[in-house]
């Protein structure tokens, strides 16, 4: 039976600390029988009232023990607030901001200076265009800890810019446990009626069952015709095939017939309509056990799952900044989300000398996005009573599958009985040597993304569209497919040596690690476009009877069916990195401590173009210029030290510490920057351009931080942070059309951020009466950055600017409320950003900058019984929406909306 205590088989004197903060009459008391423990009873009551409060302070031990700056968040905190994925989570640590609810930044660097390990080992990443892993894909339901290491030590990988993210899942229990979740919600923005359209049989599940999906028709005519599915593509093929027509006009009406009936291929029920829609709901469950083997066995198990649907509904509006009154798009989308996750772990333990542990996790985020634009550009403005509108239909499923497997070995006295004749003895007791292996893949699937472009009569006085038509021309529908499979195979091992000397102890260790990662990204686009129709009426209706069966190939009409793009979209990638490290950790007197380390790292990347449909050596599928080829390849090995010296004492507080920490890291390209293609960004939808000759970028970080934790249970602790970077990558906007956004990657010369964290926790039962249920924990992060663009960038209006997503402050603020009973908690949190840079102008444009978000949630748990918790909570109180402004003009603004949700939860 799970008792009301958030701690495991805390030590009592810790139990009863951590209750302090609200109880220092029982404080008291102890110190008085200090002989003599306290009876069960009131244990039991002290650890009741210490409740949920002290779920801050669960992992201070850990941290104390790190020999670098690291931040950890606990997974009875992240439940308290209520976020439901890492992303949401790692707001509440300092210094931490979220963008685009997937990436997170860490002291302002952007998500490249950031690096994601599941359970200490590298993951693949299933975003289209980044090697990082977007953090909105994990659950927080399989979360045991999250540890934000912001300080290099040489056992972390070299790419270590901002800080690495270490998503701890869940472990083996320590006996029988099982528990049932289910809840619901709904979101203030999504009312009514929501956009959609007709799917498939399994959308529910967040899989398609082929609806959606490329026909093996089409994939064949691909073969058949070289890729070139157009009117003149196809005669030639024939041609070749040595095909006989009776004249040049036969031969000419039988491409056109093929060309027609392929198209009859593609998915065109796509009509958007209204439709209601259900409300919020999830499920989550879990199972595991404990079984003990005479004195020194111990197998376990942890199995769980979890799924969650939920609507959402945005309206998105744009803007030009010269002309934000004439030159506007807004868009209406709705999306129906579903979250699956299914995790088993097992564990094997020997005398606590051997243990090897399994982890299996699949991660399913699929996202179906139905979406009309209406918009005016540089070619029709609002005043002209003629617009345009788009159709999109977007069904995105990101899949995870992880299979690890971890061991930790030591040969203790158990160990060295089983071995006669004592032929171990020589070994020390102390010597572990810990290995590990994961092989993981990550997918994304967009079967079938559609685009619709219609003309727009509008008034112009007010923009509003009067009547829609489908456009003719050469831009009426397209239909993209794409395929992204990101692999990682990594594995190592290390061995860790402690020695007690006289009155210092010294612990040695070193180890070696391999990750091997491959890339493919398939993009296939196809169009379908209305160069004139017999009769102009049919361009009016609902979308699948403008482009039925019968409209394509009447011969009154002229529609066209080929393949589009440069051939540039899709690539193949891959890395391969080879590291060695060692180091050593000294303490002196329980006062000093000393740990130095380095690790040689050998890096070897290349990304090169791919056209899946290259048939012919004048288009080959990949380059094969030895010149191209080159620049593909880059390779790199380094060294990379690190430094920290720790005081210990009691300055103050009865624990401090004072921390210093030095080191040099990389940060390198993605995967697809090293090619010159452009590509559009899914997660911004502007074009970006890619650099071969893109470079690594390198970084010195200094760190100063001080902790300090009182017997009360409050603590301080403050930081300060300092990193020089050479040659930071950088996006710098690009010339291109008012209508589309040009992003380019290059190396700016150089860039510094320099802040201050400020974070601690207080109970506020100073003030006397209720008071004394409640604590307040926050942290404040105050910094500058500052980049200088250098020779490389096209035309900045700044040439020396704040980096890009750096924000002068974060803010993060918890109040706590724990009933004295422990029947109850309650916590408010607020977060906020400074004004931080979205996009740097050129030529004398100016710089967007993204507004401060005030975000203010609250949650709310009842505990009617041991086993019970119902559980509301509120996101959003303020009702804030995201504004991206340029010189005081609003280019884009969205409103997420008001969440509410309601779970009850029963755990035995």
């Amino acid at each position: 039976m799970v008792k009301k205590e958030k701690f495991q088989r805390a030590p009592l004197v810790l139990a009863i600390a951590a209750a302090s903060t609200i109880a220092p009459q029982v404080w008291a008391q102890v110190e008085k029988d200090s002989i003599e423990p306290p009876k069960a009873q009131q244990v039991e009551e002290v650890m009741v009232q210490g409740r949920l409060q002290s779920s801050a302070e669960m992992l201070v031990s850990e941290r104390l023990e790190e020999e670098v700056v690291t931040d950890i968040l606990g997974s009875e905190m992240i439940g308290r607030v209520g976020d439901s994925t890492v992303a949401a989570a790692l707001r509440r640590v300092s210094g931490l901001s979220l963008i685009n609810d997937k990436f997170v930044y860490v002291r302002g660097l952007g998500e490249r200076y950031s690096s994601t390990t599941l359970n200490g080992a590298t993951v693949p990443s299933p975003d289209l265009t980044r090697n990082v892993i977007p953090l909105d894909l994990f659950p927080t339901s399989v979360v045991e800890s999250l540890a934000v290491q912001k300080s290099y030590s040489a056992d972390q990988a070299a790419s270590f810019g901002g800080g690495n993210v270490d998503i701890r899942t869940k472990g083996i229990p320590e006996d029988l446990t099982y528990s049932i979740e289910m809840g619901g919600g709904f979101n203030s923005e999504t009312g009514g009626d929501v956009l959609s359209y007709k799917g498939g049989d399994d959308d529910a599940w967040g899989t398609d069952d082929g609806t959606r999906a490329l026909s093996g028709d089409i994939k064949s005519a691909m073969q058949r015709f070289k890729g070139d599915l157009s009117v003149a593509g196809i005669r030639k093929t024939l041609i070749a095939e040595g095909n006989q027509f009776a004249s040049e006009q036969e031969l000419q009406n039988a491409a056109q017939a093929l060309n027609r009936e392929l198209a009859l291929n593609l998915n065109r029920d796509i009509s958007v309509e209204k439709e209601s829609y259900d409300p919020d709901y999830n499920f989550k469950g879990s199972v595991g056990n404990r079984f003990y083997f005479g004195d020194q066995w111990e197998l376990g198990f942890l199995a769980g799952g979890s799924y969650k649907s939920q609507w959402r509904e945005t309206e998105r509006v744009k803007r030009s900044h010269a002309f934000p009154d004439e030159r506007t798009d807004t868009r209406n989308e709705s999306t129906y989300a579903v979250d699956i996750s299914g995790n088993l772990n097992l564990g094997l333990r020997f005398a606590d000398e051997h243990e090897v542990e399994s982890t299996n996790l699949f991660l399913r985020n699929t996202d179906d996005e139905t979406a009309i634009s209406d918009f005016f550009n540089e070619n029709r403005q609002i005043s002209d009573g003629r617009g345009f509108r788009q159709y999109a239909l977007k069904y995105e499923e990101r899949e995870m599958k992880v299979n690890q497997l971890r061991g930790s070995h030591a040969l203790g006295p158990q160990t060295k009985a089983l071995v006669p004749g004592n032929m171990l003895d020589w070994v020390p007791e102390d010597l572990r040597f810990d290995w590990f292996y994961t092989d993981a893949t990550a997918t994304t699937d967009i079967p079938n993304e559609v685009n619709v472009y219609a003309d727009n009569i509008t008034d112009p006085a007010t923009g509003e569209t009067i009547s829609s038509s489908v456009s003719t021309g050469s831009r009426s529908a397209d239909f993209r497919y794409t395929d992204l499979e990101d692999e990682v195979r990594n594995y190592g091992w290390s061995a860790t040596l402690p020695l007690e000397l006289s009155t210092s102890s010294l612990e040695l260790s070193g180890g070696f690690a391999r990750t091997e990662k491959g890339r493919t990204y398939q993009q296939t686009q196809l169009r379908l476009d209305i160069f004139d129709v017999a009769d102009d009426s049919i361009l009016n209706g609902p979308l699948d009877q403008v482009f039925d069966d019968d409209n394509i190939t009447n011969v009154d009409n002229d529609f066209a069916f080929d393949r589009a793009g440069s051939n540039k979209q899709s690539y193949i990638a891959a890395t391969l990195t080879d590291a060695v490290y060692g180091k050593f950790d000294w303490t002196w007197n329980e006062t000093w401590r000393l740990s130095a380390g380095a690790r040689w790292e050998d890096y070897n990347q290349v990304a090169l173009e791919w056209n899946p449909y290259g048939y012919t050596p004048a288009d080959p599928q990949v380059p094969t210029d030895p010149e191209d080829l080159a620049e593909a390849v880059y390779a790199q090995d380094d060294i990379y030290p690190s430094l920290s010296l720790t005081y210990m004492g009691s300055l103050w507080a009865e624990t401090f510490q004072l921390r210093f920490g030095a080191s040099k890291t990389a940060v390198r390209p993605d995967l697809r920057e090293i090619t010159d293609a452009i590509y559009i960004d899914p997660i911004t939808d502007e074009q970006v351009k890619g650099n071969a000759n893109v470079r690594p970028s390198e970084l010195n970080n200094f760190d100063v931080r001080g902790e300090w934790f009182f017997d009360s249970g409050d603590s301080l602790t403050v930081s300060a942070f300092y990193k020089d970077i050479t040659d930071p990558i950088e996006f710098f906007q690009a010339a291109t059309s008012d209508t589309n956004q040009l992003r380019e990657i290059i190396n700016a010369e150089s860039g510094e951020i320099t802040g201050v964290e400020i974070e601690g926790m207080k109970s506020l039962g100073f003030m006397g009466g209720l008071m004394e249920s409640f604590f307040v924990q926050g942290n404040v992060t105050l910094q500058d950055s500052e980049l200088v663009a250098g020779v490389e960038a096209d035309a900045p209006t700044n040439p020396v600017r704040e980096m890009t997503g750096a924000s002068e402050y974060v803010v993060n603020m918890l109040l706590g409320f724990d009933s004295p009973d422990g029947d109850h908690s309650a916590t408010l949190g607020y977060n906020v950003f400074g004004e931080r840079l979205y996009l740097a102008g050129r030529n004398g444009a100016p710089d967007a900058f993204e507004q401060p978000f005030h975000s203010l949630d609250l949650t709310y748990s009842w505990y009617p019984t041991e086993e019970i918790t119902v559980k509301a909570k509120m996101q959003n109180l303020l009702d804030e929406g995201v504004e991206i402004e340029r010189s005081s003009v609003t280019i884009f603004e969205e409103k997420p909306g008001q969440s509410f949700a309601l779970s009850a939860q029963y755990k035995f």
